[in-house]
C-alpha cells in the first residue's frame, strides 16, 4: 500500500471531501464548505544495510478547511493514529478571504 493509499484509507471514515495536494474545482461555487487536503512533506530514508534502504519515514500534512470555523473539526488525529500514523506539529492556517475558509494543518509521521 502506498503512503497516499494509507492516508486515504485513514481519512475515509471521516466522510469529508478530500484531495491530494490541492482541491481543484471548476468554479468557486463548487468548492465545499468543508474539505481536507493531504500531501507528503518529506520522505527521508532512515536506515540502510548493504547499500540498500531498509527503513523510510513519511511526514504527511493534513490541512482541514471549513467556512464555519474550526470548532467542529473532525477527529483527524484519531483517524490517523488508528492507521498507524504518529502525531507531530499542528498549526492554524491563515484565513482565506477569497474562499472564506478557516484552516488548520496537522502533521503526522508514518514509518516502515
Amino acid at each position: 500500500m502506498t503512503i497516499w493509499e494509507r492516508v486515504v484509507s485513514a481519512l475515509t471514515s471521516l466522510s469529508v471531501t478530500m484531495a491530494a495536494n490541492v482541491l481543484i474545482v471548476a468554479s468557486e461555487a463548487e468548492r465545499p464548505a468543508e474539505y481536507l487536503v493531504y500531501s507528503v512533506v518529506t520522505s527521508p530514508a532512515e536506515q540502510f544495510a548493504d547499500n540498500a534502504e531498509t527503513a523510510r519515514s513519511w511526514l504527511v500534512q493534513i490541512s482541514y478547511y471549513n467556512r464555519a470555523g474550526l470548532a467542529t473539526m473532525p477527529y483527524i488525529s484519531g483517524a490517523m493514529a488508528a492507521a498507524g500514523f504518529m502525531p507531530s506539529a499542528q498549526r492554524e492556517l491563515p484565513y482565506n478571504q477569497q474562499t472564506r475558509h478557516f484552516g488548520y494543518a496537522l502533521d503526522f509521521v508514518y514509518a516502515e
